[in-house]
């Protein structure tokens, strides 16, 4: 399921429940104005809470969503738009409460309907509640276009993002506070306890380190090897840890402070040892530090395995293309010491696509794989003599069935969007792109 119909059925939910509460068993009456403005704060706020209560669950590395959201990266691809869209409509369910003064101006305050009592409990909270719930919108606001300027280091907008879960708790203490209590009486009411029961639930669990606690696997680091700008990792996870995927990834935490970090695992699972390896390219200034900082024999915590891009999962009657991006080559380093113990079934176009073939760390390991599978085939696209893929390339390439391609890809983001219109507008909906939404932040 995409992102984009994961969120529109969630929001679709929640209006649902609210326009049976609000518009059938609690009609409210007065002038038509007043109507319109009352019924679009309050669901602008059941909007802004829910998504918010998803964000905190989704932050939990729920691996039971995997498989309707297709993985762990698309469940936080899912975090990161619920996040955004729930500020939105937080900043619309403020701005709708600021224009009743206007509106009070411009047609009076006759015809306004009456004020909705809150729960018995909670209506000396109202004014705290109200001034609490702005300022964590402020901080909200913040925070969003902090994690969308991605000139900000990735470890500062860490230290902030650790604030969104004390910020979630003190918008359900707004949300219990001012909402209406005919709203907790009925099917609006029983959804958004068991969001707030469990988003609030979820919010404890970050802010005491336990997400993915049940996952994580203490080993140690068993080899290093530098080469140009990418620095391979070989750990040993310990002796629970289960065996993976070709094509999943894992958090890694080499260092507690900094916290874990996601990678591919560039190694298919052997069967008679618990060895993964990482290919980690200098990106940042996380990666370009762990050179100078990893030793042999120093432990790590490794979390997962996560993920579930997985080419044995393509159609039969599809001709199969694999397009990697640089160091997004990893996933298919796994499939293809995987091939070498489970033949593939389907004719393999490998695409590999690096900035210079002559100094790619890389390349002769992908050759020497490629070379020892019958059903793969390699082309090089060397972008320093202007090689570069495009869609017109790949199906000069490819041998199609019935206008059917799967294409799986790891790379570049806008890279993947190139490569999937181009496709589209040859191949319609006869095309399928699998890939891996990396972006977490």
């Amino acid at each position: 399921m995409k992102t984009r119909h994961f969120l529109s059925i969630f929001i679709a939910a929640l209006t649902a429940v609210w326009a049976w509460d609000a518009l059938v068993m609690h009609p409210m009456t007065g002038d038509w104005s007043w109507l319109v403005q009352r019924h679009a704060l309050y669901l602008t706020g059941i909007w802004s809470i829910g998504l918010m209560s998803l964000v905190m669950v989704l932050a939990t590395r729920p691996v039971w969503l995997e498989g309707p959201l297709g993985g762990m990266d698309k469940i936080y691809q899912a975090h990161k738009w619920a996040g955004i869209l729930a500020v939105l409509f937080g900043a619309a369910h403020w701005l709708i409460k600021l224009g009743s003064g206007p509106l009070s101006a411009l047609i009076g305050k006759e015809g306004r309907p009456a004020k909705e009592v809150a729960l018995f409990f909670a209506q000396s909270w109202r004014s705290p509640a109200k001034d609490l719930g702005e300022w964590a919108l402020y901080i909200l606001l913040g925070l969003i276009v902090i994690a969308l300027w991605k000139r900000i280091p990735y470890r500062p907008w860490r230290a902030l993002h650790r604030a969104m879960p004390v910020l979630y708790l003190l918008l359900v203490f707004h949300t219990v506070a001012l909402l209406p209590a005919n709203y907790w009486a009925g099917l609006t009411g029983a959804l958004t306890a068991v969001l707030l029961l469990t988003g609030s639930v979820s919010a404890c669990l970050s802010l005491t380190q336990r997400i993915g606690r049940t996952r994580q696997h203490e080993g140690r680091i068993v080899a290093l090897t530098q080469r140009g700008d990418v620095l391979e990792v070989v750990c040993d996870p310990g002796e629970h840890w289960p065996d993976h995927r070709p094509g999943q990834f894992a958090f890694v935490t080499f260092d507690r402070a900094e916290g874990a970090h996601p990678f591919t695992i560039a190694s298919a699972p052997r069967q008679r040892s618990r060895r993964i390896t990482f290919e980690i390219k200098a990106l940042g200034d996380y990666t370009r530090q762990l050179a100078y900082r990893l030793q042999v024999g120093q432990a790590v915590c490794v979390e997962g395995p996560y993920g579930r891009l997985d080419a044995r999962h393509g159609r039969e009657d599809a001709a199969q293309v694999w397009v990697a991006g640089g160091i997004g080559i990893t996933p298919f380093l796994a499939w293809l010491e995987n091939a070498q113990r489970e033949p593939l079934k389907t004719p393999v176009q490998m695409h590999y696509c690096v900035r210079d073939a002559g100094t790619d760390p890389l390349i002769d390991r992908v050759r020497t794989l490629c070379s020892t599978v019958p059903n793969v085939t390699l082309h090089i696209h060397d972008g320093r003599t202007s090689q570069r893929l495009d869609a017109d390339t790949l199906l000069r390439l490819c041998e199609l069935r019935d206008g059917r391609l799967d294409v799986w890809f790891c790379g570049p983001a806008d890279f993947a969007k190139r490569l999937q219109s181009g496709l589209q507008r040859v191949l319609g909906h006869g095309v399928r792109m699998y890939r891996e939404a990396f972006d977490m932040r």
